[in-house]
């Protein structure tokens, strides 16, 4: 496991840092350390053209698809600084960080030249179409559906189904879809991974507001909306290798900077403690102390993960990454509210409008179940990581 970073790295660091400062204290101030998915999206997608622009946006792609070959290292190094400079989450991060990749991993040249640049230029965002009402953490089950035509544009899929907990797709351009495309199949079998535009007849997106008052989700409706037969990744009825490398690319460099925004979490936590007087409690300053502890080894786990990876698989490490960061966050969240106290039950302005602490202790609420909840985890770490004996279903 390499935790340390040789000069040419850190002298990359340096330049890397400046450039995020100049624009963070500069243009984008306004956006700087924005908690909320969906505050201000026009300067976020604003934001997305320009970091595209001066080819920050990919830095581990080929410099032909926007990228700067920059080696696994320096996209550690960079995801670290992009979090420090307080700059705002990534609008664009599911084309960027799953979209990207998979296309670049599993895809064809032709889909390669149509889809990475626009990605990598932040010209065009994704969604992504995996969860549905009866098939969350248990993807496999998955009911939408897609039939191959011949129409007037030559051979197309054909997409009816319904999609749930997408994040950003009131935003996003295309969405890749897993769906069923082989009639009488159950679980992972006969499942297509297909690229499909968000921009046409047939396609419904309704947001759903949270908790915290946001609406990053969003119910997605296919009736009939069609994509090219070239635009399935993988080939067809075997998208679920294709599906479950996506998921390993979730585990990738973006790790790091997750960890970076949960340190300026924590760090809040602490400057609030300090400022009302809630770090004079023994218990408090050992909560803090103890959410240091543990994102001190999320961060060493994380590298480790990241030591060992290569594209497209998942290891023991990043099987148990998700269960671990879920459940420290969601502490952490308890620990936010604790602190801010009896005030942090107010709104701070017009509307259901939070402070940091308060939508942190509340979004955080979610981090156990999307994405696969704890107990889906912890299914999936006995029988892949442990090799104990499969959970008995219906369709085995």
């Amino acid at each position: 496991m390499k935790i340390r970073f040789t000069p040419e790295q850190e002298a990359f660091r340096a330049g890397c840092a400046s450039w995020l400062q100049q624009q963070m204290e500069g243009p984008f101030a306004d956006i700087r350390g924005i908690m909320s998915q969906t505050f201000r999206a026009d300067r976020r997608l604003e934001w997305e053209r320009v970091l595209g622009q001066a080819r920050w946006s990919v830095i581990g792609w080929p410099e032909k698809y926007g990228g700067r070959d920059a080696s696994l290292a320096e996209q550690v190094i960079f995801a670290e600084e992009y979090a420090r400079s307080g700059a705002p989450g990534r609008v664009g991060h599911l084309g960027t960080e799953l979209a990207g990749p998979t296309i670049l991993h599993f895809g064809n040249d032709l889909q390669r030249e149509r889809f990475l640049l626009p990605i990598a230029k932040g010209e065009e965002f994704w969604c992504q179409g995996y969860s549905e009402p009866n098939a969350g953490s248990d993807l496999s089950n998955v009911r939408t559906r897609a039939r191959l035509e011949h129409g007037p544009n030559g051979p197309e899929w054909v997409i009816d189904g319904q999609k749930i907990w997408t994040s950003l797709a009131q935003f996003a351009d295309w969405c890749f879809v897993v769906c069923r495309t082989e009639e009488g199949t159950k679980g992972p079998a006969g499942i297509s991974y297909l690229l499909v535009p968000m921009k046409q007849k047939g396609v419904t997106v309704k947001p759903i507001r949270q908790i915290t008052g946001d609406a990053e989700f969003n119910e997605v409706f296919f009736d009939g909306v069609r994509t090219k037969a070239e635009y399935c990744v993988g080939k067809p009825g075997e998208g679920w290798k294709v599906a479950m490398g996506t998921l390993a690319f979730e585990r990738g460099v973006s790790t790091l900077a997750q960890q970076m925004t949960f340190r300026n979490e924590l760090e809040r936590i602490v400057e609030a403690a300090k400022s009302n007087g809630a770090a004079s409690d023994p218990l408090i300053r050992q909560r803090m102390a103890e959410a240091w502890v543990g994102l001190r080894i999320m961060r060493y786990s994380a590298l480790r993960m990241l030591s060992r990876a290569t594209t497209g698989s998942l290891g023991g490490e990043a099987l148990t990454y998700k269960l671990h960061w879920a459940s420290w966050r969601k502490k952490l969240g308890e620990l936010a509210m604790d602190v801010a106290g009896a005030p942090g039950e107010l709104c701070v302005g017009e509307g259901y409008e939070l402070a940091d602490l308060p939508y942190l202790y509340l979004f955080s609420r979610a981090d156990t179940i999307y994405g696969g909840t704890n107990q889906i985890q912890r299914s999936i770490v006995a029988e892949r990581a442990l090799g104990l004996p499969k959970e008995a279903r219906g369709d085995r």
